[in-house]
């Protein structure tokens, strides 16, 4: 598979683990909805097993809007664009890992090797913001030599 339709069939797994995560945190957040709805009323004012139930619903609520937020970042990868030097959107494969620049999902697996999923604004990413082929980048007492970007 060439390096494109790699960063192609990624990016589509990056989407189906977002939209994962998403359906996931919805259910939690209808559960405990229902919980409180099912629970009621307080049943005086030292009662705060309810608004406990709701701030959790808000907590994922809050987290499920990030993840919407992210999704968002990826429907904005141009799979047409060619990236000649490492940018948002691009899969970079150095001497030591492979590299998608897109949202932070962190260490993803996929088609048995590990990929690093990234967001621009991480520190690893800013080292090697605009780098080419064959441009060498430090990070953390690490030397790092760009093999591919895609």
């Amino acid at each position: 598979m060439n390096l494109h339709q790699l960063k192609k069939e990624l990016l589509l797994a990056c989407i189906a683990e977002i939209d994962e995560r998403a359906e996931s945190l919805e259910k939690v957040m209808q559960d405990a909805q229902q919980s409180a709805n099912e629970y009621g009323q307080p049943k005086d004012r030292y009662d705060s097993y309810r608004t406990q139930l709701l701030r959790k619903r808000d907590m994922f609520g809050q987290q499920l809007q990030k993840i919407i937020e992210q999704r968002k970042l990826l429907d904005k990868i141009n799979l047409s664009t060619k990236n000649d030097a490492v940018s948002f959107g691009s899969l970079v494969i150095t001497d030591k890992q492979k590299i998608f620049v897109c949202v932070g999902l962190g260490r993803f697996e996929f088609m048995d090797e590990d990929y690093f999923v990234i967001s621009p604004g991480v520190p690893f990413f800013q080292a090697m913001e605009g780098k080419k082929p064959g441009d060498t980048f430090s990070f953390r007492d690490q030397s790092y030599t760009i093999k591919e970007i895609a």
